[in-house]
């Protein structure tokens, strides 16, 4: 069982993609859901986390530009990506941390730093940005 992402594509630098994830079959209870990123040859890193408080934090790359938002109701997860540039090439996944108990997750700042912390990923979602 994993999450399924969706969204990925090819635009220009400057233009917005909006990723979806899908939580289905995960109780939505005490969590932490994030977006990361791993461009080739790289390590994987953190983009945008939210928790079940509404929580968000941002990497620095993309404050400004990138919005992390959930639809419990859906049970998906989006990540709204304006001004693309170059450099936001990369596989996009959705991975989460789900816990039995209230604050048994990470917090956001934790977790935008320890994708070794995420139990469940998605397979990925391409995305890129061309000049």
């Amino acid at each position: 069982v994993q999450l399924e992402e969706s969204g990925g594509g090819s635009v220009q630098s400057g233009g917005s993609l909006r990723l979806s994830c899908s939580t289905s079959g995960y109780s939505l209870d005490n969590y932490c859901l994030g977006w990361f990123r791993q461009p080739p040859g790289q390590k994987r890193e953190g983009v945008a986390i939210i928790d079940s408080d509404g929580t968000t934090v941002y990497a620095d790359s993309v404050k400004g530009r990138f919005t992390v938002s959930q639809d419990n109701a859906k049970n998906m997860l989006y990540l709204q990506m304006d001004n693309l540039k170059l450099e936001d090439t990369a596989m996009y996944y959705c991975g989460a941390d789900f816990a039995p108990a209230p604050n048994l997750h990470m917090t956001t700042d934790q977790a935008l730093g320890a994708p070794l912390g995420f139990g469940v990923w998605g397979q990925g979602t391409q995305v890129n940005v061309s000049s």
